[in-house]
């Protein structure tokens, strides 16, 4: 056996460095122990034979991005069973993540969904406290207890939201320090003393309790998502057992209120109104958009987002196509019939999902009796985008699907190039995946060049599919 030493946590460098030495020494997954043996792979005797200098491993995109999350995972065997998918890859299997009820596959698809659980949990439940030094500046102080390894990966999401402010998350397997200038990794650490509520907790508490739904309260639900472990670090579940018993009589006013919505231009106005009367619906916000004047010329209707509410999976187009205005439904013209038929092949029910746009209005040169697609500039596209993210909101997805570079502009507040950024990728709240919008598959000029796209297209949908 060749015993592979690698660092506590998610070596990720460490990972690849062992599988290009690995691979360069036809080393099969039966003869490697991984974390295992008393001789490291980067010792003396075990460089010298492999070699200090391998040659690189070139793996499809979806693999590189499965390891870079389950090397994160505490399960002992993870490095183990992902150089078991290298090597089957490597021999051959290039579309082996397409292979669902491969059990390998399968288990790797629980540790990588286990993994952007967790990371989507800390980053919805880190709650900062407000310390004071000798000097009297602030510092900002999180506590948090992840499930897995996973502070390094989540420090990016933290430093874009909070750039402004000098923080510290700590936890058990890790540390992150931000400065306004760089950020730097530490070991782990205990919970601190002092971290009690402030006026910034209480912050948190007021925005909880203006944002909370009742006309969906679900206590089972609100468990799950929110789970006990994390309350003793949220402020706002003091709000909680008020806000359930009088959501009752605030459904009622809700509904007693529904028909005095008034008209609106912009949303600003529509945010005053739903601040105003309390309108947390999605059917309240759906009156708003389709009573709003559109921001593009031309456009007859607002096209509204379709789809159960809860739906686990969202899927975000640009805009309204020349037969979505028209028949006022999203993805019903020759784009939407492609959409269709992949999310078909890629064992994805489309009357299961959320669909819906990121420019509500279509947006048109006429020419003759034709009315020809024009895209939206990136200030339409941000004049939309309060409606988008109220309306995913309100649905609630596990995943958001983008379509196009203008639904990832719309999620992800800033350009994406999809041909090279394609693949899973953090929408603020919510998990993410880009991938092209079909409408690209219809303009390609060569049909083998269409016919390749779209199987790519495919493989997309099945690695949603996966993440699902």
């Amino acid at each position: 056996m060749l015993p592979v030493t690698l660092g506590e946590g998610a070596d990720l460098d460490g990972f690849r460095r062992a599988v290009r030495r690995l691979i360069a020494a036809d080393a099969a997954p039966e003869a490697v122990l991984w974390n295992g043996g008393a001789l490291s792979l980067f010792g003396d005797a075990t460089e010298s034979a492999l070699g200090s200098d391998p040659p690189p491993v070139s793996l499809p995109r979806a693999v590189g991005a499965l390891i870079e999350t389950v090397v994160c995972h505490r399960d002992p065997e993870r490095y183990a069973l992902l150089y078991r998918l290298v090597w089957r890859v490597l021999g051959g299997e290039r579309a082996l993540l397409d292979q669902h009820a491969d059990p390998l596959v399968h288990r790797l698809a629980r540790l990588d969904k286990a993994v952007r659980r967790d990371l989507h949990k800390m980053h919805a439940f880190v709650r900062f406290r407000e310390l004071r030094d000798a000097d009297g500046d602030a510092r900002y102080v999180a506590w948090f207890e992840p499930d897995h390894f996973i502070v390094e990966a989540a420090a990016p999401f933290f430093v874009e939201r909070f750039e402004s402010m000098v923080w510290s998350i700590l936890t058990p397997v890790g540390a992150l320090h931000w400065d306004r200038r760089s950020l730097t990794v530490g070991p782990g650490a205990v919970r601190p003393d002092g971290l009690a509520d402030d006026g910034f907790a209480e912050g948190w508490q007021r925005y909880y309790e203006s944002t909370f739904n009742p006309a969906r309260v679900n206590p089972t639900a609100m468990r799950a998502e929110m789970p006990r472990k994390y309350w003793a670090n949220l402020p706002e579940t003091a709000a909680i057992p008020a806000l359930v018993r009088s959501a009752p009589a605030r459904v009622r006013a809700m509904i007693e209120a529904e028909a005095a919505i008034p008209r609106h231009r912009a949303p600003d106005k529509a945010v005053a109104a739903m601040a105003r009367q309390e309108q947390e619906t999605l059917a309240a916000l759906n009156q708003l958009i389709a009573r709003s004047e559109p921001l593009v010329p031309g456009a007859t209707r607002a096209v509204l987002g379709e789809g159960p509410l809860g739906a686990a999976l969202a899927i975000v187009g640009e805009q309204p196509g020349d037969q979505e205005d028209r028949q006022g439904r999203p993805f019903v013209g020759p784009a939407g019939q492609l959409l269709t038929a992949a999310l078909e092949e890629a064992g994805i029910d489309r009357a299961q999902a959320y669909l819906t746009n990121a420019v509500k209005h279509f947006k048109f040169v006429q020419r003759g009796e034709r009315r020809i697609h024009q895209s939206p500039t990136a200030g339409e596209v941000k004049h939309y985008r309060w409606w988008l993210m109220k309306e995913l909101g309100l649905v609630r997805p596990r995943l958001v699907v983008a379509l196009g570079a203008t639904a990832a502009l719309a999620l992800a507040g800033r350009s994406v190039s999809v041909l090279r950024e394609r693949g899973t990728m953090s929408f603020g709240d919510w998990d993410g995946f880009v991938t092209v919008h079909p409408s690209y598959l219809l303009r390609l000029p060569d049909e083998g060049q269409r016919e390749r796209a779209r199987s790519d297209f495919v493989a997309d949908l099945r690695r949603v599919s996966g993440l699902l």
